[in-house]
């Protein structure tokens, strides 16, 4: 077990600001070909997409997304960068993501984790076989 590595038990359902603190100590030891990317980006911590949001991904239900990367600024139209900063913003959202907590019985800071790093890696283009290997290599470490 890491020094790091938060272990909280939960009597009632992790706040906003249970999951703000595990979500800053993940972004703290994400892999290091994602850490330099993220670098200096900001997280938000959020119930459930706001209703501009559902509309622009066409969601039929607000469980359907655990988190969203978006950029502040682009290059030019249509052509974000490729690295984050503080205009940056991955919003995880906290009903999605203790709903598929509690359907999958997995550990909170594992699911967080690899929720994190999947929408991070899609978004700087990774491949999945990237993010899984990610995935699978960071989380052997924890265990």
């Amino acid at each position: 077990m890491s020094a790091k590595q938060i272990i909280m038990n939960f009597s009632v359902p992790p706040s906003p600001d249970d999951l703000d603190v595990m979500a800053a100590s993940i972004m703290e030891t994400l892999p290091e070909e994602i850490l330099e990317f993220a670098e200096g980006m900001a997280v938000s911590m959020e119930d459930f997409p706001d209703e501009t949001t559902e509309q622009e991904m066409e969601l039929d239900d607000p469980y359907e997304l655990l988190a969203l990367y978006k950029s502040g600024k682009e290059i030019s139209p249509g052509v974000e960068k490729k690295t984050a900063n503080d205009d940056d913003i991955l919003f995880l959202y906290r009903r999605p993501i203790l709903d598929m907590w509690c359907e999958s019985g997995d550990d909170l800071g594992m699911l967080l984790r690899q929720v994190i790093i999947e929408e991070l890696g899609k978004h700087f283009d990774f491949s999945d076989d990237e993010i899984e290997e990610m995935n699978g290599r960071h989380f052997q470490g924890m265990l």
